[in-house]
């Protein structure tokens, strides 16, 4: 084991001297033998080692107990001993992820705060057997070619120097060196899905192939220089297909479905998306017909119109309506209201008879005694100036290709459902200054007067 780590340290160009390192050890045989074998490097490599344990508070005495238990590793060492005690099951509940998924995002918040501190490199514990496991689950979630890339050796300033050792090698090496280590409980279940991968598949196939694990390994290492083409023949399309409105669906319907799978998952990881076997196919799909596609809970795939975006539809706010009384400024939805009242001679005088105050100009003496500020809602209706057709605003923002993100936020001024003026598109036609306006209500959103309105 010892010599397939060096070799996989100078093969990756993992350290340095003079590095410090921030190992992550849980206690088992895997962070264990990392922690022996960079304790071997340091006095070679000049390495300043700080260790970083994470209690769960998952299996109550049995997590205080490795808690101590790497402490006192440390102490013995003398490793400078990091400690994170922090509730994942209640973390996890409140975060709506699995505990799995919360614990690895905990973990990683810790190690790279505690790394910032020192300028270090993280060292985790992963192995061969690790990124078998991990290829495997990405395969049953119907994954591309970056699922089965597996675990990167190098990634940003997280290094694995156990990459290309296999479980069974470091077992091998714990009871050879008489390197002591904790079993967690939880691993020896099926209760979590990488142990029913551990337990049930890995043998099945190990006894096809013994060489398994590293036959994976080896592949995953030929699906990164692949993923790595992949991914700059993507970027370079996308670069192409760029328009400020979206994506060019022309450009990208055309993409060969393995360049197209890329396309998708670098559109939608700025959200921490991976778009499945499924989501991909249907993003492609709506390139050609348009539509929609959620990836997740609020976070849409959007084709109109020829652009495809990746968006985050945004809540409806839960500001309560504002009734309008004559005030001159009005707070709604985190934003500020400019309204006057002024007569129609006042309005025509010099600059401020212009397109945009035109369309944000309103009859006073038209305006039903009872109207609010507030969002949009169901049922609600508007005409525009100069149509004869009455709309509801659902239809309206679609048709004017108001981006769907964007509508739950758009500050109307409504009497019930009849929609008397409109953030960005003005008045109703009902309620547009005319021949015989005698006051007029001008309502601008701040910083907006002398705007030009596309309306």
């Amino acid at each position: 084991m010892e010599n397939k780590s060096i070799k996989t340290v100078e093969k990756y160009n993992m350290l340095s001297a003079g590095d410090t390192v921030v190992i992550g050890v849980s206690g088992g045989a895997d962070s264990c033998a990392l922690f022996h074998f960079l304790l071997s490097l340091r006095e070679k490599m000049d390495l300043h080692l700080i260790c970083c344990h994470v209690n769960h508070m998952l299996r109550g005495k049995d997590a205080d107990s490795d808690e101590e238990f790497v402490r006192e590793l440390c102490r013995k060492n003398g490793v400078e001993f990091r400690l994170l005690k922090t509730d994942v099951a209640k973390a996890s509940s409140e975060s709506k992820t699995s505990t799995e998924q919360c614990g690895r995002d905990i973990r990683y918040r810790f190690f790279e705060k505690t790394a910032a501190e020192y300028g270090a490199k993280i060292a985790t514990a992963h192995t061969a057997s690790d990124n078998a496991e991990t290829v495997i689950f990405n395969m049953t979630r119907g994954c591309g070619v970056n699922g089965l890339c597996g675990i990167p050796p190098v990634r940003g300033n997280i290094i694995r120097p156990l990459i290309e050792v296999t479980r069974s090698e470091i077992e091998a090496y714990c009871e050879s060196n008489g390197i002591s280590f904790v079993t967690d409980a939880t691993n020896l279940t099926n209760e979590y899905t990488r142990n029913k991968i551990r337990h049930d598949v890995i043998p099945v196939l190990s006894a096809i192939n013994p060489s398994f694990e590293q036959t994976i390994l080896k592949m995953s290492d030929r699906m990164r220089s692949n993923a790595d083409h992949l991914k700059k023949t993507a970027e370079s399309i996308l670069k192409s297909a760029a328009d400020e409105k979206g994506y060019r669906t022309e450009i990208l319907k055309n993409c060969d479905e393995a360049v197209f799978a890329e396309i998708a998952a670098i559109l939608a990881q700025k959200f921490d998306i991976v778009p499945d076997a499924v989501q991909t196919e249907l993003i492609r799909k709506i390139c050609t017909e348009g539509g929609a596609v959620e990836l997740k809970s609020k976070i849409f795939a959007v084709s109109k119109q020829g652009f495809l975006r990746i968006i985050k539809q945004s809540e409806k706010k839960q500001s309560s309506p504002v009734k309008f009384d004559g005030q001159e400024i009005v707070v709604i939805n985190d934003k500020k209201i400019r309204v006057s009242v002024l007569n129609i001679d006042e309005f025509n005088n010099g600059k401020k008879n212009n397109n945009f105050l035109f369309h944000n100009a309103l009859d006073y003496d038209t305006i039903p005694l009872s109207v609010f500020f507030r969002t949009r809602q169901s049922g609600d209706n508007f005409r525009l100036r100069g149509r004869k057709v009455t709309k509801t605003l659902k239809k309206l923002f679609i048709e004017m290709k108001i981006p769907m993100e964007q509508r739950n936020d758009i500050v109307i001024l409504a009497h019930d459902s009849q929609v008397v003026w409109i953030e960005g598109i003005g008045a109703a036609e009902s309620y547009g200054i005319k021949a015989g306006t005698k006051k007029v209500l001008l309502i601008l959103p701040e910083n907006k007067e002398g705007d030009e309105l596309n309306a």
